[in-house]
């Protein structure tokens, strides 16, 4: 931009066309961006002195006696969404500010309403946690009233695009698009917690009770009851971090477990997964311990292995972006004639939907936004798969010891084991399949990053990207043999040990291992 340039909201105020309605006020393109403004500073003028004049109460309060903690419907929801939303925000900005640039003259309404609205989606959160720790859903009317006016207003401009002509190559209007589908989600939010909650539009509201654990002050480990942001960053464990540099950590600090992490709560959930495989059709029929395991604890293992796709597909992200970075360095983007074609969409210049990624600076951004939620993703998996290999291990244990508590030694090894000698077999065992659970995830997204990689590698190199891609091949039946040997031995053990048969039955004979068919749990 050239220096001096004069700040105004529509562009050159010295000329009268970029403040003309004649045609209509939805037809000026900087009338409607000037409408898009009114929902966020309706939403910061309301807010700012709730949120002044609550917080130190309320965060006191919560602070010592944290039984207030209530998550609303919706809740890992609404902070999903609201971080989609401060994305699209930045684009929406970084749009804005590359399209002033190429100008002649500044259009503050290219990007004001984008940075408006990041500050008023960032509040909307600060805003709504506040209420969901005081437990006062009725002041969430505000936010309803502002997704319904944001979602109205941005409406609006996405059809004045429509109605000139303007489409999906746009990088403008795709933002649009993509704000008005996340406003209306939010709306939809808001509108099932009115539904479920009914704290307005209803004679009786619902009354709900924080968890069990919230109510017991000796329950230190928050993490299942925080919100998202302090799940992804672990900003609970603060005041834990910096007491333990002060001085050691004692036991009562920690605090107890909550319930569902205890071990009598993960026993009873195997114990019900194994025996709702029991049939009356075929009462002999020996129930799978892997289905067990599969329906008792496999909804974090998925979720982990979600993250874990996540996060190596963003690994992807950093290289090319590099790329990107020092490829258009090398180029030279010449615009001016672009300029030109394109300012007959309300006097102002239309982007093209790759075009924002030929701008090094907004690659760099991209860049750095990337790592961070690859490094989120990769910790949340690997959080996920630790405490639930943690719980699974408890519940095995449990499930032995019942058992073993009704056997005598000598019916379980024929005199040749004393009981301690199983016992420590089987705490090795279940200790080996907590691990084989910590590295599962490794199982199914090392071929993703095998797979993309030699993708990637095809598209910049050619045939040559093969060669590497054989060498793996030609390996991978290697690596299984050595990966299921291993597995096996580590498996293999605490099953027979645990549930179905006994030490002796379990030893091989002549090389495989003698299986009877005996239920032990019976």
């Amino acid at each position: 931009m050239a220096g001096g340039m004069p700040l105004s909201f529509c562009g050159n105020n010295k000329v009268p066309s970029a403040y003309s309605v004649d045609n209509g006020v939805l037809n000026n393109g900087c009338f409607v961006d000037a409408l898009n403004l009114v929902p966020h500073v309706f939403l910061l003028f309301i807010t700012f002195p709730i949120l002044f004049i609550g917080w130190g109460s309320q965060s006191s309060k919560v602070q010592i006696h944290h039984n207030t903690w209530l998550h609303f419907p919706g809740h890992n929801m609404r902070w999903i969404l609201t971080f989609l939303l401060l994305f699209v925000h930045v684009c929406e900005f970084a749009e804005g500010i590359v399209s002033n640039t190429i100008m002649s003259t500044n259009h503050l309404h290219l990007f004001m309403p984008a940075f408006m609205g990041f500050i008023a989606a960032t509040t909307s959160v600060v805003y709504y946690h506040n209420i969901e720790t005081s437990n006062f859903p009725k002041l969430l009317l505000v936010l309803f009233i502002y997704w319904v006016l944001a979602f109205i207003t941005k409406s609006i401009k996405l059809w004045k695009f429509a109605e000139f002509g303007i489409r999906f190559k746009y990088l403008r209007f795709c933002i649009t698009a993509l704000l008005v589908i996340l406003y209306g989600l939010l709306m939809a939010v808001e509108i099932n917690v009115i539904r479920v909650r009914k704290y307005v539009f209803f004679t009786s509201p619902q009354k709900v009770k924080p968890p069990e654990d919230l109510q017991d002050l000796g329950v230190r480990f928050l993490q299942p009851f925080v919100n998202l942001l302090s799940k992804a960053t672990y900003w609970w464990m603060n005041p834990l971090i910096i007491g333990a540099h002060k001085r050691p950590i004692e036991l009562k600090k920690i605090g107890k477990l909550p319930i569902a992490m205890r071990a009598l709560t993960n026993y009873l959930r195997l114990k019900d997964a194994y025996e709702d495989q029991r049939t009356g059709e075929d009462p002999d029929r020996a129930p799978s311990i892997w289905r067990s395991m599969y329906k008792a604890f496999g909804r974090p293992i998925l979720l982990s292995s979600t993250f874990r796709y996540l996060a190596d597909l963003l690994g992807f992200a950093g290289p090319l972006c590099i790329y990107g970075i020092v490829r258009n360095l090398e180029v030279e983007n010449n615009v001016t004639s672009a300029n030109k074609n394109m300012e007959n969409y309300f006097g102002v210049y239309f982007m093209h939907t790759t075009e924002l990624l030929e701008n090094s600076s907004v690659l760099a951004v991209l860049l750095f936004l990337a790592l961070v939620l690859q490094r989120t993703f990769l910790q949340a998996s690997y959080y996920v798969t630790i405490e639930t290999g943690i719980n699974l291990r408890g519940a095995l244990l449990a499930m032995i010891y019942n058992k073993i508590l009704r056997l005598s030694t000598s019916n379980m090894s024929m005199g040749e084991m004393t009981l301690g000698e199983i016992n420590n077999l089987v705490a090795i065992e279940t200790n080996q399949l907590m691990w084989f659970l910590f590295l599962c995830p490794n199982l199914w997204a090392m071929p993703v990053q095998i797979v993309m990689g030699v993708i990637l590698l095809y598209n910049f190199l050619s045939w040559s990207a093969l060669v590497g891609a054989s060498v793996i091949v030609l390996l991978a039946p290697v690596q299984y043999l050595i990966a299921t040997r291993c597995m096996n031995e580590c498996v293999h053990g605490c099953m027979c040990v645990a549930l179905r048969w006994t030490v002796m039955d379990c030893r091989p004979v002549q090389g495989e291992p003698r299986f009877l068919p005996i239920d032990c749990w019976r």
